[in-house]
């Protein structure tokens, strides 16, 4: 099974849980909680239709006027996306999709607004945030790299996402200069000055000037006249396409299960946020469960044994009041990590005292009383310690099952080559 599979089965396992009647196990189903998580339910829906329908997302980004719609544009074929010299003419992000012939997937291209319009901290905000979800950026400039171009490139490789450096409107320079401004380009890049490689750059012309051409008519005259070349994008082409064939479905993979993971992060913080009354009442309930059974019980071990399976049902308990899923087997290991995080002193302490109820059992009932309260006081602390990291733990670990988000996140990581763009995404900075 490829890593686009696995992606697949592990956020329609996810939706599965969060949607069905039995999140709660036993427990009704809570309203309240359905309606502030239903926009991230929403949002892993869409999540798995993108991997459903196989569409890969391309992101142009970069400053006012550089030629980020005459890219797509170039890339279709139409002129589907305004452009012009104007600043501000994309207000907001657009979407067109590109099927390419040798690849078997969908390339949904979404033009973004320039990062550095007058008044447009909204705009900036919204481009950032269109970027990040995408599966590759195209960062597209024109001339020399300025500090703001690069402070933004460099904000784009933090949150680990792929990036090409597309030099655009090559043809306003001389045939010469050309070949130099790329090859300054990728030595700026071998000497890490820009933080990429030289072979994420590419030099292209999405949307030539017209030029003067001569024109013979048939009566023989000629007369020059104003002409548009086609656009010089063939270089940019073949490197989206050797991308997708070489890694294109990790590259989707990994994409889609980071943002299921981000949203089923959100769902698990939403919900602990609003059980947060119920849990702790529920802490409470088991400690004293906990607390009573470990001082009514006179044989040693067999108390530490009660105390153990209070713990056990506090964390399954925890489980269903939220709605995580949990196996009987991973609660036992989630009781063994947290006792022995939070909860061995406790458990020492406890085996000590139970020793030593043991040894004053043939005594006055004033001693045996004294060593069983002194039990039940710390039972009580080692129950609470263990369920409120319980907490924490089931929070952090609704992505970490077997088929989980960052579970296969963390295969796709691990078994990426070490030339590839996922690696490299991962590694600079």
């Amino acid at each position: 099974m490829n890593h686009l599979e696995r992606a697949k089965i592990s956020i329609e396992d996810t939706l599965g849980w969060y949607t069905g009647q039995n999140r709660h196990w036993n427990l009704p189903l809570n309203r309240k909680l359905q309606a502030i998580t239903r926009e991230d339910i929403l949002a892993l829906k869409g999540t798995l239709d993108k991997i459903n329908q196989n569409i890969f997302q391309i992101v142009t980004f970069g400053l006012v006027s550089k030629g980020k719609s005459s890219v797509i544009n170039a890339f279709v074929g139409e002129h589907i996306l305004a452009s012009g010299p104007l600043n501000g003419v994309t207000q907001q992000p657009q979407s067109v999709l590109w099927s390419p012939g040798s690849a078997k997937v969908q390339i949904e291209f979404i033009d973004t607004p320039g990062i550095d319009e007058i008044a447009g901290d909204s705009r900036t905000s919204m481009a950032y945030s269109v970027a990040k979800s995408a599966d590759l950026i195209l960062f597209v400039v024109s001339g020399d790299i300025t500090r703001t171009e690069y402070r933004a490139l460099c904000q784009l490789l933090e949150s680990k996402k792929p990036v090409l450096l597309v030099f655009n409107k090559i043809d306003l320079y001389p045939e010469i200069d050309q070949s130099t401004i790329c090859e300054k380009l990728k030595e700026l890049a071998c000497q890490r000055k820009i933080p990429l490689r030289a072979k994420d750059i590419v030099c292209i012309a999405a949307e030539p000037n017209p030029v003067l051409v001569q024109v013979e008519y048939p009566d023989g005259t000629v007369k020059e006249e104003l002409e548009t070349p086609p656009p010089q994008i063939d270089a940019l082409k073949l490197k989206i396409l050797e991308i997708l064939n070489q890694e294109g479905q990790a590259l989707l993979a990994l994409n889609s299960l980071l943002r299921a993971q981000q949203s089923e992060l959100v769902i698990a913080h939403k919900t602990l946020q609003i059980q947060k009354k119920q849990a702790e009442e529920l802490i409470w309930r088991y400690a004293r469960y906990k607390s009573l059974a470990v001082a009514l019980i006179p044989i040693f071990l067999l108390d530490i044994l009660v105390g153990i399976l209070a713990d056990l049902a506090l964390i399954k308990a925890l489980a269903s009041l939220y709605g995580f899923p949990i196996t009987s087997h991973k609660g036992v290991l989630l009781w063994r990590a947290l006792s022995l995080s939070v909860g061995g002193l406790s458990l020492g302490e406890l085996t000590s005292l139970g020793l030593g109820k043991m040894m004053l059992s043939g005594g006055g009932v004033s001693e045996y009383m004294g060593s069983a309260l002194l039990q039940v006081g710390v039972a009580s602390y080692g129950s609470y310690k263990i369920g409120r990291s319980a907490q924490v733990y089931l929070e952090q670990g609704v992505t970490w099952s077997s088929s989980g988000s960052s579970t296969i996140i963390e295969e796709i990581l691990s078994q990426a080559p070490p030339e590839s763009l996922i690696n490299f995404a991962q590694t600079t900075l």
